[in-house]
């Protein structure tokens, strides 16, 4: 029986997720990239393991990886969107803090996504109209909420609007500290923590739209009824870009009013 695609989305980012457990803590071979950067075996076979199961599936249609980039005949219309391990710094050091994610983009809309979590055995996951968490086998609807007052905001580079917005200063608010805990943990798993209510808020700067990093978190915590813009609070991929991601509107307005308020020249830009 054919597999459908929200099947499809959480069966792939589970094989990614079971290679990235299996190297955990050996010896890796790192493969450069960018300064400061690189992949590892666990992100290189992850993709592949990924990408076995999505293409056995989905022929037709078209892959981009972050470790391989664009493969496919892609004659469908369908791009997945591969992230085998987000996180790859920390994993190399052996901290456990990583997604592995996976989505599809039908024209210009993701329509399934999947956050996978190797080591918590959880999937973050989203069939377009809602989203879940999925443990064992099992389903449950995502809840945001803002309880926790936590917001991880996102310090890696590059920083395109560093005149308008900066995530360090923003951490260094005294307005930020006085409402929020801030929490870096370095990688997309965050974003799908604000859908599960284990974050009220995720900021970040930069040029998101077709990002392997974020498309699936932000999938998921758009099903799950977050309340998701960019940093200057227009939609997704417009204005300044960036992403403000909250679990309601008073945590995202709060947000918001911080960013607009770091310097005098940021204001000129919103107006």
């Amino acid at each position: 029986m054919p597999i459908g695609d929200e099947e499809l989305v959480v069966a792939a980012a589970e094989a990614g997720a079971a290679v990235v457990r299996s190297h955990y803590g050996s010896a890796l071979t790192h493969f450069p990239k960018s300064a400061g950067d690189f992949a590892t075996t666990a992100d290189v076979e992850a993709e592949t393991a990924i990408l076995d199961v999505l293409s056995s599936a989905r022929p037709n249609d078209l892959f981009v990886g972050e470790e391989s980039g664009p493969t496919g005949p892609g004659v469908s219309g369908r791009v997945w969107l591969v992230d085998p391990l987000c996180g790859t710094l920390n994993y190399a050091v052996r901290s456990m803090l990583v997604a592995v994610n996976v989505a599809l983009r039908i024209g210009e809309q993701v329509t399934v996504a999947a956050s996978a979590d190797p080591f918590s055995h959880e999937v973050f996951w989203t069939d377009g109209a809602s989203a879940y968490v999925r443990r064992g086998g099992a389903d449950q609807r995502l809840d945001p909420s803002s309880a926790s007052r936590l917001v991880d905001v996102n310090l890696d580079p590059p920083f395109p609007n560093i005149d308008a917005f900066s995530a360090a200063r923003l951490l260094a608010d005294q307005g930020f500290i006085d409402i929020f805990r801030p929490r870096v943990v370095s990688t997309t798993l965050a974003v799908a923590w604000v859908a599960a209510g284990r974050r009220a808020g995720y900021v970040t700067d930069g040029q998101l739209r077709d990002n392997v990093h974020f498309a699936a978190g932000i999938a998921v915590c758009q099903a799950a009824g977050c309340v998701v813009t960019g940093i200057d609070g227009k939609p997704l991929h417009t204005g300044l870009g960036g992403l403000v991601v909250a679990a309601d509107e008073q945590t995202h307005a709060a947000l918001l009013t911080l960013i607009r308020n770091q310097s005098a020249r940021s204001r000129s830009i919103w107006d």
